[in-house]
Parts: structure tokens; C-alpha cells; sequence
């Protein structure tokens, strides 16, 4: 369905992509909103941002979704099929604007594929 106001609650969560380049758990997001929004109006609006093509998501190890903004995404589908890295030190996760093909597997349609590598990042790896 997606956003069809801009709401306070709408503003909000996107104000906080603009402050975060990376990729923002739906936990470190209700623990940031969590006085001003309530639980089930975030994974609301998150859910209408990703079906309008401005947010996407991703799950991690342990299965926590991730939501991270898009580029060049619209209502008719996501575009940026892109891997994500995780690093298991500090826990950022960031999107990597490295290319993945996804095979073709017979007799089956392919619609969704996620790639999560995990490693440390440059600020740990030191």
C-alpha cells in the first residue's frame, strides 16, 4: 500500500536514515523513537517505506531486521539487490555497493535473495 501522508511519525523515521548512513535495526530504531512513537507505528510505517521503494531490509544472523535507504528503487520493486557487511565486533552493518549474481535455478523463480558477509570493519580491524 505505502505512504500516502507524510505524517510526523513518517518524518521521524526518515529523519533518522538521514542521520545514519548505514543500515539501522528495527530495535535501535524503536529504542530511538520509542517515546514518540509507539512499537506497532514504526514497524507500520517501516513496512509502507519499503513497499514505496525508499527503504529496504535485510535480516541479520540472528534474524533482526535491518532497514537501510534505497537508490533508484520505486513502488514496482527493489533494484539495489546489493550484499550487506556486518561486522561481528561493533555490530554496524553497512550496504555494499558491490554487484552479487544470483543464479538461476531450474524449474524455480527466483524473487528475493539476500547476501549478508560478516567480518570486522575498518575501524576494528585495527
Amino acid at each position: 500500500m505505502g505512504i500516502i501522508r507524510r505524517t510526523k511519525s513518517v518524518k521521524m523515521l526518515l529523519d533518522e536514515f538521514q542521520k545514519d548512513s548505514g543500515a539501522i535495526s528495527v530495535i535501535e530504531l524503536i529504542k530511538r523513537v520509542n517515546s514518540k512513537i509507539n512499537k506497532t507505528t514504526v514497524y507500520r510505517v517501516l513496512d509502507n517505506l519499503e513497499d514505496d521503494g525508499i527503504l529496504h531490509s535485510f535480516l541479520d544472523k540472528n534474524g533482526i531486521k535491518w532497514y537501510a535507504k534505497c537508490y533508484d528503487c520505486s513502488t514496482a520493486g527493489h533494484s539495489d539487490a546489493h550484499p550487506h557487511f556486518q561486522c561481528i565486533n561493533c555490530g554496524k552493518v553497512d550496504c555494499l555497493t558491490l554487484e552479487v549474481n544470483i543464479p538461476k535455478i531450474p524449474d524455480r523463480e527466483v524473487m528475493v535473495a539476500q547476501v549478508l558477509i560478516q567480518g570486522k570493519c575498518k575501524a576494528c580491524f585495527v
